[in-house]
């Protein structure tokens, strides 16, 4: 296992840790450690930072990175979601940023991109059901529902068809298999032609949107009265449940409300917007980094 190439470019930084507000003593958590950015400007702003995520390969790197600081960083094995069972709290501040890091597209052994052959993994941590294990697994209707419902993908009957007919092993196998699913005039012209698949697979494959659902439950009672969530989702489902879980905590109702009837409030209001509209990434670090033109920040903040 290496460490020294788990090397990550960080996403919003300066917009997330201005949103968390990380002073001198306080505790936060950030869910999704990675190669411990968002950690490490945390961590130098005087904050005491508990980072978690379930690869191994990321929390080894992240304790060589930020070892200076001491007993202010503890690393923790584990899914963000059960981030109360994990973390001592209530704590002032929780960060997430969703997704797939860099060094897990870029490794080929961890079947995650469908630019480099590897075994059709896709998994996270070093647990658990492989992509090529989900698609044996699933029966042909359900792994549509996978790509159509996880991944929008259109062509989701073809494709599972010549998945369950081939049942690939290798991401390039898979790849094929997707292209065998649809007709090359209706390959799209903006994105791989296996994007929608491979996305759909690793989500169902980490479980991904039931983890996020799981960490938003928890916020009531993962944060103290002054703490704040910082989020940053990278597609329309992560976006569409934490713009949702945002509004019924701040007590207003989801906007799918059909026109024309009465709008009741969700809940008690026991929680503040930081965010009228998602925070992106400047066109200068959209440039720098093309990961960050889909990130979508959003931040909530509990006051009583």
């Amino acid at each position: 296992m290496s460490v020294i190439t788990f090397s990550h470019q960080t996403v919003l930084l300066e917009e997330t840790v201005a949103l968390v507000e990380p002073l001198e003593g306080r505790v936060i958590i950030d869910g999704t450690l990675g190669g411990g950015g968002h950690a490490e400007a945390l961590l130098e702003r005087g904050a005491r930072v508990f980072g978690i995520d379930r690869d191994p390969r990321a929390l080894e790197a992240a304790a060589l990175r930020l070892a200076r600081f001491g007993d202010r960083f503890t690393p923790v094995k584990g899914e963000f979601g059960d981030a109360v069972s994990l973390v001592p709290g209530p704590v002032d501040g929780f960060l997430l940023d969703l997704g797939v890091s860099s060094p897990q597209l870029d490794v080929a052994a961890r079947g995650f991109s469908f630019m480099n052959d590897g075994p059709l993994d896709m998994r996270m941590s070093d647990v658990g059901e492989t992509a090529a294990d989900l698609i044996e697994r699933l029966e042909e209707n359900e792994l549509a529902d996978v790509l159509f419902n996880y991944g929008d993908e259109r062509h989701s009957r073809g494709i599972a068809r010549e998945l369950k007919a081939r049942l690939p092993k290798t991401t390039f196998a898979a790849v094929d298999a997707v292209k065998a699913g649809f007709g090359r005039k209706a390959w799209p012209k903006d994105i791989h032609v296996a994007t929608r698949t491979f996305q759909a697979l690793r989500i169902a494959v980490n479980a991904e949107l039931e983890q996020l659902e799981h960490a938003l439950a928890s916020l009531p009672t993962l944060l103290k009265v002054g703490g704040r969530a910082a989020i940053i989702s990278f597609h329309s489902l992560e976006d569409r449940a934490v713009k949702q879980s945002f509004r019924a905590l701040c007590g207003d109702a989801p906007d799918d409300t059909p026109r024309g009837l009465p709008v009741f409030k969700v809940q008690v209001a026991n929680f503040k917007s930081l965010t009228r509209k998602p925070i992106t990434a400047s066109e200068a670090e959209a440039e720098k980094n093309p990961r960050a033109r889909s990130a979508k920040l959003r931040g909530v903040e509990k006051v009583s």
